[in-house]
């Protein structure tokens, strides 16, 4: 695996994409611990910091993601995951966490 750039709590960003549409879904962080699970299953799992555990993308809602491909960035501190999603990425129930407008 590449050496990816962690940062102190051993985390990295990871972006989720929707690969047909290219909508934004989500950011969430993994840990060496949740990539690796990502990668044997071919669905998400990050790293909740609220809860301190791994988690499973869907597992209680149903709306997984199906992993299509990982990308890093050129400094190998960030993830871009493309999924073909089950249902929304938020937990409001919307498409995407990213649905808010800050004004200019």
């Amino acid at each position: 695996m590449v050496d990816l750039k962690f940062n102190s709590e051993g985390l990295i960003p990871a972006i989720v994409q929707d690969v047909r549409s290219h909508a934004v879904l989500m950011l969430a962080w993994m840990n060496a611990e949740s990539i690796e699970k990502t990668r044997q299953c071919g669905e998400t799992w990050f790293w909740s910091r609220s809860r301190q555990a791994l988690w499973h993308k869907g597992a209680t809602s149903g709306n997984i993601q199906k992993v299509k491909e990982i990308r890093y960035d050129c400094d190998n501190d960030s993830l871009l995951v493309l999924v073909n999603p089950g249902g929304p990425a938020c937990h409001t129930g919307a498409v995407s966490c990213f649905f808010n407008t800050l004004s200019l």
